[in-house]
């Protein structure tokens, strides 16, 4: 978490009545101070109640959503955005579905991590805490407003949303729901709420709103995310961009591996968990490759190879130093082929944002060895990248992947949106 070692402090404007983005954090502030002691019946509560509420309104919903397409499409917005943007009634119906999950999984808050009796008798006992106040930006995906305000509950905490400009209308219309089902519950309704504004300048006062704000969280492309990890002084807890990679090893059963490798690209090729490139060992390149530009083709995938690629398929587009750097997010994919699993280890560490590698190989050392070697969140022997996801880890809806190394990585689920504190019990105990 960048900036957990610095003290709590309280921003200058912090007392500021001019402020809508303050006065907003300020309100969640004081919903955070009641959620926090709720039972889960409380909270459990508040989660059904906005599961059937979105059932309920989806015809708001989506209405509200046509907008944000409208504009989208208007603007030459790509495909690929307008997937992530769009809510049709089956995908509120499983959002909803998502939110009743959550419901089901265990409650983290009062969780002892870990306790003992000491030496001198004081009983000590670590339990996990909600963080607080936690503030989200993201982008074109109306579906994290939920996921966040669920999980956010869930887990005690107070939820700023700061979606895109992109999805506005989408946003408003959800957030109102979310909110009215978080009141009918009888739960504070600024647990959930909106961040007002649509200019940068609202971002910018929610990165720097220390002492109101505990943590944010960017979801987004590269771009988005440096920017509140470089320009917050709120803690903030790293995603990632999905550079993803699947090496196909020597010894790799070659049906297997075309299976991987379209699942992998193009189930869905607009999230962050999809393959963006695939590394070939040159061993058994002669059978793969040609399995493998036929299978991709018919998926609709467009291959940028290096020499050995454009050689075995008269499609193939060049690749570039672009390539090897690109989260496509689309029906694209980067292709070469390497010596050995040391070289694809070498190509990894080089363009990898840190998200999800796959090996597939029959060769257990092989793949003992690309495991110890491979330094991101998530690495699958055998396994799509596509299972980098906190429902299929069985966390429920997750609130993003963290590709960073302090207090939370890879999918986070609700212990990560805990902190802890220590609970120390004695009998009248003084320190000599």
């Amino acid at each position: 978490m960048t900036s957990a070692s610095m003290p709590p402090a309280t921003p200058a404007t912090a007392n500021a009545t001019d402020s809508p983005v303050l006065d907003t954090a300020r309100r969640a502030r004081e919903a955070a101070t009641v959620l926090a002691p709720l039972p889960r019946t409380a909270r459990d509560g508040a989660l059904l109640a906005i599961a059937d509420a979105l059932v309920e309104r989806t015809a708001e919903i989506t209405a509200a959503n046509a907008e944000d397409i409208a504009k989208a499409r208007e603007t030459g917005t790509a495909e690929a955005i307008v997937d992530r943007l769009t809510l049709t009634p089956e995908r509120v119906a499983a959002i909803a579905a998502d939110v009743r999950d959550v419901v089901a999984l265990p409650d983290p808050v009062g969780e002892v991590v870990r306790g003992s009796t000491l030496p001198n008798g004081l009983e000590l006992r670590q339990v996990r805490v909600p963080l607080g106040v936690v503030g989200i930006i993201y982008e074109a995906r109306p579906n994290v407003t939920v996921d966040a305000a669920a999980l956010c509950l869930k887990s005690g905490n107070a939820v700023l949303l700061r979606g895109s400009s992109s999805a506005y209308a989408s946003n408003r219309a959800l957030v109102a729901v979310l909110r009215d089902a978080v009141a009918s519950a009888g739960l504070p309704a600024d647990a959930v709420q909106l961040v007002p504004g649509l200019s940068r300048d609202s971002v910018t006062e929610l990165m720097t709103a220390r002492g109101l704000v505990d943590v944010l969280i960017p979801r987004g492309g590269a771009s988005l995310i440096r920017t509140v990890v470089e320009g917050s002084t709120v803690p903030v807890i790293e995603t990632g961009t999905g550079n993803c990679h699947v090496y196909v090893d020597e010894r790799a059963d070659v049906d297997m591996a075309v299976d991987i490798l379209v699942n992998a690209k193009a189930q869905r090729p607009s999230v962050c968990n999809a393959a963006e490139t695939v590394l070939v060992h040159e061993g058994v390149a002669d059978v793969f490759l040609p399995r493998a530009l036929e299978a991709l083709a018919a998926a609709g995938v467009t291959v940028h190879g290096d020499a050995a690629w454009q050689k075995a398929g008269a499609d193939v587009v060049a690749a570039t130093e672009e390539d090897w750097e690109s989260e496509y997010l689309s029906y694209d994919i980067a292709a070469a082929v390497v010596p050995d699993l040391d070289a694809a280890v070498a190509h990894i560490r080089r363009y990898s944002s840190g998200h999800t590698e796959a090996i597939v190989t029959r060769d257990t050392a092989a793949a003992r060895r690309f495991v110890s070697l491979v330094d991101s969140t998530a690495v699958m022997v055998n396994a799509s990248t596509r299972f980098t996801d906190g429902s299929q880890f069985g966390f429920g809806a997750e609130i993003g992947i963290s590709t960073q190394k302090l207090h939370a990585r890879g999918p986070m689920g609700l212990p990560e949106l805990t902190s802890t504190k220590y609970v120390v019990t004695g009998d009248g105990h003084v320190r000599g």
